[in-house]
């Protein structure tokens, strides 16, 4: 009988230390993906900004239309590529190629900058300025909320990686979430001095 009752005691404290690793895997998990919509939310605004910034740019650069269409593309390829993310948050393809996305978005809004600034008209024009401003709030609201998608996302595979955790997450098929890595190439290298 006392037997009987140690195995019954023991089961019960298994089942629940089962139950509270899970919770905690399912708990991890909608943390990285609410840091996701995070993420979702900031994107959608910037994308909803491009199009009134070219508007403006348009009646100014008239000669540089090749600039102004690569804007209109890449942004195209980033909603496209936050939309497959937002489907699927966490999945490496969709991870890779909303990072890729952006990559080339922020190249592309470099290059539209950059042609703005020979242009001193369209640097002093009102609307160019407040856009500029909303542009670059936001872009720091964007690293702000990868930041912390990033670290959601390394705190759930963390906690599904480690033992025995990883019995309970491999048993239901808790997925490895990719973080979400945007490539600039001039911030990542090192600044060129010469004497």
């Amino acid at each position: 009988m006392t037997s009987l009752i140690v195995l019954v005691v023991l089961a019960a404290v298994m089942l629940f230390w089962g139950v509270g690793i899970y919770n905690g895997l399912v708990t991890a998990r909608n943390a990285f993906k609410n840091a996701f919509a995070q993420i979702d939310v900031q994107l959608t605004r910037r994308y909803d900004l491009i199009p009134n910034l070219v508007e403006v740019a348009k009646g100014y650069l008239k000669h540089e239309r090749e600039t102004l269409e690569a804007v209109i593309q890449a942004r195209a390829a980033a909603v496209s590529g936050l939309a497959a993310a937002k489907a699927k948050p966490g999945d490496d393809a969709a991870m890779a190629q909303l990072g890729s996305a952006e990559t080339g978005l922020a190249g592309a809004l470099s290059r539209l900058m950059m042609v703005a600034e020979a242009y001193p008209d369209l640097k002093a024009n009102q609307n160019m300025m407040q856009l500029t401003e909303e542009l670059t709030s936001t872009e720091n609201r964007i690293a702000f909320a990868r930041q912390a998608y990033n670290d959601s996302v390394m705190a759930y595979n963390n906690k599904r990686e480690v033992f025995p955790s990883n019995i309970i997450a491999g048993m239901f098929n808790f997925a490895h979430a990719a973080l979400l890595e945007i490539t600039e190439p001039e911030k990542r290298e090192a600044p060129k001095v010469s004497f």
